[in-house]
This record gives structure tokens, sequence and C-alpha cells, in this order.
């Protein structure tokens, strides 16, 4: 195995272990020869591209923010607010934006690529298609502007806590506060911050809401015309948007990078478990063989073994041989030291029931120990007791390969995004690694 470069940072180790990825699963020779599967390459080929996709976005360096929120909440007004000029289409009848649209926008600073995302409102598609159209949009945004225009309401709630658990950094954005006498804006504000998630934990710092106008409310002025007679005209005052410019470069200047390789990584390990499952599905009667055969190998060793420490070994060694196995079967990276450590998992899970094997094969282990002490030096028919007691211990001893093998089929179906660049692994470090004043740092739990 070619020795692992140097990782200077997270960004290069996001990419370093997106490439691994990408590499592993669009190699012919590993992930497609054993044995040829002509119907899974098919049923791969979207979830493939999908991750060559997550690894050229980390290349291109666009970070993209996407305005969610419910119909009528100004965030197509938000998103012209930010650009400083009128490009997406606004108005007082609700749901004027229909599909999501795009816009670049090129901040003050000019150091950072963005791309703007507007959507419809999640209340106003139906069903399914809102469904996947939020997931869709979710998935590619880094970092998301929930805009909302008063009390939270139990569908906005709902999304938010959806938002949270897709790992997905939030500024909530309090729009048309012009709307609001300040006694009231203030009790709004105070109960934002008390927001709280399943957890208990509060879904927004105070450092996460920002309140702005997008489109303020016209004012009537009072004229007067040339004939001395009275008028009035209406004066459109400038957007109130400055806070939510300067909140959004503070983040990007601070963490774009993080925010990048989090959503990278993010979206590289849907596609990847997605590969897995698949893969795990149409392979599932070669597997049923491999778990069988190492249940034969392993009862076989332990029966035949005389001597108790070495049942165990022997049978430790068995179910790494099928972790392995079943690892090539499926086409996913596994290395020994990795099925050790998923075996170890695998235990720890499972508990009480492979312990209880354990000590039931240590017991017969010694009891054939000793029969076979006994029998060459006292009793030569304790030899029956030998064979009994070897097939009991084979026994169940298969019966925990079996378990063994079926829980390994679970733990792969997840994907291998264990290890040292596994896409877990660096996911946790990108959020662990955060500064406690991070938007990512609120991620953690």
């Amino acid at each position: 195995m070619a020795s692992k470069p140097v990782v200077t940072s997270l960004y290069s180790l996001a990419r370093t272990s997106l490439q691994q990825s990408v590499s592993w699963y669009s190699s012919q020779r590993r992930h497609w020869n054993y044995p040829p599967n002509a119907d899974l390459q098919g049923a791969v080929r979207d979830d493939l591209r999908a991750l060559r996709a997550a690894s050229e976005k980390l290349e291109q360096q666009i970070i993209k923010i996407a305005a969610f929120g419910l119909v009528s909440r100004g965030k197509s007004s938000v998103i012209n607010a930010l650009l400083g000029e009128k490009v997406l289409d606004t108005g007082p009848i609700n749901g004027v934006t229909k599909w999501p649209k795009s816009v670049s926008w090129n901040p003050p600073s000019g150091k950072i690529k963005i791309e703007l995302i507007d959507t419809p409102g999640l209340d106003e598609i139906d069903g399914e298609t809102r469904a996947n159209m939020a997931r869709e949009i979710s998935a590619q945004a880094d970092l998301i502007l929930f805009v909302i225009a008063g009390d939270i309401t139990r569908t906005e709630y709902l999304a938010l806590l959806e938002l949270r658990q897709a790992l997905k950094p939030l500024i909530l954005v309090f729009n048309k506060i012009d709307l609001f006498p300040e006694t009231d804006l203030d009790t709004i504000y105070q109960q934002l911050q008390q927001l709280s998630n399943q957890t208990h934990k509060p879904l927004f710092t105070p450092d996460e809401i920002v309140l702005i106008s997008a489109q303020p409310q016209p004012l009537p002025i009072r004229i007067e015309l040339p004939d001395g007679s009275v008028g009035e005209e209406w004066e459109y005052p400038a957007p109130m948007i400055q806070p939510l410019q300067e909140k959004i470069l503070q983040i990007l200047n601070r963490e774009g990078k993080a925010l990048l390789a989090l959503n990278s990584l993010t979206q590289a390990k849907v596609a990847q478990k997605n590969i897995a499952r698949k893969t795990i599905e149409m392979r599932d009667k070669e597997a049923e063989e491999i778990i069988w055969r190492y249940g034969k190998y392993k009862a076989l060793i332990v029966a035949v073994n005389p001597i108790a420490f070495l049942d165990l070994m022997g049978g430790f060694v068995s179910d790494l041989m099928m972790i392995r196995a079943l690892a090539r079967l499926y086409g996913l990276p596994i290395t020994s030291y990795e099925a050790g450590r998923l075996w170890q998992t695998i235990i720890k899970s499972l508990g009480s029931l492979l312990l209880g094997e354990v000590a039931s094969m240590m017991m017969l282990g010694w009891a054939k120990t000793g029969a076979i002490i006994s029998s060459l030096w006292e009793n030569p028919s304790g030899f029956t007791m030998v064979a009994s007691t070897a097939l009991t211990q084979g026994a169940i001893a298969a019966y925990g390969s079996y378990i063994v093998g079926k829980s390994t089929q679970v733990y792969l179906e997840n994907g291998c995004t264990w290890g040292n660049y596994g896409l877990d692994t660096v996911i946790g470090e990108i959020i662990a690694q955060s500064p406690p004043d991070a938007i990512i740092s609120r991620l953690r739990g």
C-alpha cells in the first residue's frame, strides 16, 4: 500500500478523502470484477456521478447559499437586497418564485465566489415534489438563510429541525422588521433565542439571528405643490440589509473552506452509502454463501482444536477473514486493521449475545481439553465426551459466525466511511476542530 500523504489542513484532508473515495469506487478492477455484475454497474451509475460531483465541488470553491422559508417571507427580496439590484421577481401575490433560481453574487471583498439560490415557499409546493426539491437544494447549499417574518410557525420549526439533522449550517434571517413595533420585535427576538431542538439545545445562538428589512414598506410623504395645494408621494426606503451582508462575509472569511469541505463530504457520504446499499441488495445470495462457508470453517476450527485458548483465536481469525471476504464481495475498501475494528464494534454492539458465545466456548474448550488429557492417561472411552463437546462447541461457533456475518452486512451498508481518510472521520474532524464561535461548531452532537 502506498504511504499516506502528509495532510496540512482539514481542507486538504477533505480533498484527500474525496479523491480516495472516487478512486476506489471508480476502479473497475476493485469494484466490479469480484464478481462482474453489469446490473450493479447500471444501478450505481448515478451515485458514482454524484460522488465525482462532490469532489469537483470542492475544487471549484464556489460557496452556495440558499434562501429557505415559507411563502411570502421575502426570500427573493433578501437576495435582491444582497445583490444591490432587482434581479429576481417579487410581488404582493404569494408564490412569485415557482422554481429554484441561482444568481452569482460578488460581495465588496471580491475574494469569495458566491452563488445565491432562491427557492419556492416550503408550504407552496405540494407533496413529494416539494420534499424532493427542498432535499436537493439543501444538499447543494453550503450555508442556508432561513427567512422568517414574525413568530415561528410549526411548519417552519419542523423544517429547521430537519436542516439541523442534515448537518446544515443556518442563519435565521428575521425579515420585515419595519412592520413591527419595537416592543413586539424585542419579544419575538427573545422567543427565537429560546427555541430548542429535540435534545433541548437552543436551535440558534443570538449570533445566528439577523434582523433585516429587505424591502421596507413605502412611506407616505406630504409635499406642497407649486399651486399651493398639498399632495402626497410615496418614498421607498433603502433596504436594511447590511447586518446580513456583514454576517455572511464574516462567516465565509473565517470558515468558508470548512463549509465547502463539510458539504462536499456530506454529499459524497450519501452517494457512498447508496452504492453500498445497492451492492449489498444485489449480491445478497453470494453474501449468504460466504457467511455460511466461514461459519463452517469456524465450527471446524473450533471443534478439532484441542487447546481452549486457540479455539477463540482460530474463531477470531475466521471472523476477520469473513469480514474481509464480504467487503471484497461488495467492492468496499477495508483493511485488516479496519476489519479488526469492525469486529470489535460488532462484538460491543451485540453485547451479551456474543459474550455468551465466548463464555460457552471457553467452558466447553476447557472441558474438551481436560477430557482429552484425561482420556490419554486414564480413560480412553472418554473420547466420546470429547467428540460430543467438540460438536456442541462447533455449533455455537457457527451460530456466532453467522451473527457476526449478518451484522457485518448492516455495518457495510453504511459504506466504508471509517478509517483515517474515511468521510465520517473527516466530517467529525471538521466539526470537532471548529472554533467555539464558528457556525459549524453548532453541529456538534
